[in-house]
């Protein structure tokens, strides 16, 4: 057998296939074979591929969140908040100044009301009749004062006039005195032949009668001196009856006022509250039948004393209301309560007795609101709300 004669293999032929491992259950139609990461990269000396669009967004980001971040440290570090904070304004308390029944009620309630704009009516038949009575009163001191004046004017004319006939007749009687002696003394020293004893009487009689009538005369005189006293005098009565007439003139003026008052009307523009009053009602005064709410309107902030340090009125704010969380408000700083709210409650703490323990006080901060408010969104006292205050 020729050895030499043999066919030698090839080398192909003696290359064994590489190995193809069986189809697994995930395999799929289309599913490309998996890189064997085993092998050697086909350049090893090649580097490897860069990525600087992240370190792009990564240093972007840390620029933008500084600078939000410093942003936003800046504008809290000037502003001072609150949730502590509410609508205030005005809310008058409205009362009758008579008692009586209500015969007629005018409004309703939340119903907005003008200054003047009748309320409630209070039957005025009672108040009425003091008006008639109070009437006649008056009538009568005046006609009583008309008179007693019309007196001082006689008295001004008559004491002075009296005062003159007084005169007249201690004149006259001064007179018949004077011949009533002279007749006397001449009786007196006649003789018994060439007088009588009844002419002598008479004599005696008319002179003693003229003395008399003197001394009456001089009487009347005083009587009628004091002129001026007894003018006074009337003068006095006059203004008595001024008096009166004053003070019946006020009666009637009261019952003008009482009548008045029977129609409870609105001290000012606002909205009707707390209405407590129906037809029927007999209402006393002092008794609280209505609380008008005023259009004018602010919030009371109560910030915390370590807020106030920078705090000043003047100064801009922003208010966000709860209930309306698209309603933003803009105004500013009026005033600073000069005391805490613990410091005007009914029973004020007192510090400098047993153990103290600090509490944060809160200091009612009045915030006028100057812009944002919707005539269409009612703003009721008491609301919550969020002021922020720029101190800065």
């Amino acid at each position: 057998m020729n050895v030499t004669s043999a066919k030698k293999p090839s080398p192909v032929a003696e290359a064994e296939p590489p190995a193809v491992p069986p189809p697994g259950p995930a395999a799929r139609d289309g599913d490309k074979p998996k890189e064997d990461k085993t092998q050697a990269p086909d350049n090893p000396t090649k580097p490897r591929k860069r990525r600087p669009l992240l370190w792009i967004v990564i240093f972007l980001g840390v620029i933008l969140g500084g600078g939000a971040a410093y942003h936003y440290w800046q504008v809290q570090s000037h502003l001072e908040s609150t949730d502590d904070a509410f609508v205030d304004g005005r809310a008058i308390s409205i009362a009758p100044q008579v008692s009586g029944l209500v015969v007629s009620l005018d409004v309703t309630d939340n119903q907005f009301v003008h200054k003047g704009q009748p309320l409630i009516h209070i039957d005025p038949r009672q108040y009425l009749h003091d008006r008639v009575q109070a009437e006649g009163a008056l009538a009568t001191s005046k006609a009583q004062l008309e008179g007693f004046k019309l007196a001082v004017a006689i008295a001004q004319k008559n004491f002075p006039a009296e005062l003159q006939a007084a005169q007249a007749s201690l004149a006259t009687a001064k007179a018949n005195l004077v011949k009533a002696q002279a007749d006397y003394e001449r009786q007196k020293a006649l003789t018994k032949l060439a007088t009588s004893q009844q002419e002598v009487d008479q004599a005696t009689a008319a002179f003693n009668q003229a003395q008399a009538q003197v001394a009456l005369a001089e009487a009347r005189v005083k009587q009628a001196e004091p002129v001026q006293e007894q003018i006074d005098q009337a003068r006095t009565q006059v203004g008595q009856l001024s008096g009166q007439v004053g003070q019946a003139q006020a009666r009637l003026d009261q019952a003008d006022l009482n009548l008045s008052w029977t129609v409870v009307t609105a001290p000012q523009d606002g909205w009707i509250t707390k209405r407590n009053v129906e037809v029927g009602t007999y209402v006393t005064p002092g008794q609280q039948i209505f609380s008008i709410v005023s259009p004018d309107i602010w919030v009371t902030a109560n910030f915390k004393e370590n807020q106030l340090n920078l705090m000043r009125p003047g100064q801009p704010a922003e208010i966000s209301v709860d209930a309306y969380p698209n309603l933003h408000l803009k105004g500013h700083v009026d005033s600073i309560q000069l005391g805490s709210g613990s410091k005007f409650t009914a029973f004020p703490p007192e510090n400098a007795t047993g153990n103290f323990v600090k509490i944060v006080q809160r200091v009612p901060v009045k915030i006028v609101i100057d812009s944002g408010l919707d005539p269409n969104i009612p703003l009721p006292l008491g609301l919550s709300v969020i002021p922020s205050v720029t101190v800065r």
